[in-house]
Parts: structure tokens; sequence; C-alpha cells
């Protein structure tokens, strides 16, 4: 699979690697994220498949939660920003 134009310049600019890692640690460190991740955690917990691999649950534009591919779960808002 090809790597995207963002992974590309970071594997030519460890630094630029860094600040972003370090921005991404800092960002996920929240508690706004720490409670996203925790309320998805638990919606697969209900659900049964916490810990088996497949779907990703996400959060639709209506405010429900569904079981949904990953790759389309993930993909959904890249490069946009």
């Amino acid at each position: 699979m090809a790597k995207e134009k963002s992974q590309r310049n970071y594997d030519k600019n460890p630094k630029s690697k860094a600040k972003k890692a370090s921005y991404d640690t800092k960002y996920h460190s929240t508690p706004k994220r720490k409670k996203y991740r925790k309320k998805l955690a638990q919606e697969r917990r209900d659900r049964g498949i916490m810990g088996k691999g497949g779907k990703d649950v996400s959060h639709k534009k209506n405010g429900k939660m569904g079981v949904e591919n990953k790759k389309t779960n993930r993909a959904r808002n890249r490069g946009k920003k």
C-alpha cells in the first residue's frame, strides 16, 4: 500500500515527525479525548465485540452510535482539517 503524502514527508523529516508525535500525545491525553474513547469502548463492551477485532463503533452525524467497517470509519475525515 502506498504511503500518504504526509507520511512520506515525516519519513524525510524526523524533526517534523517528532513534533507531530509530541502534539498527538498531548491531544490524545486531554480529558475530552479520553471521554470520547471511553464512550466508544463502553459501547463495544455492551455489544459484546470488545477485544475481538472486527468492526468499529462510530459516532454518526445524528449523534447515535453504530457499527461500521474500520476502513470506512477511519477514512471519513481524512485530509479535512
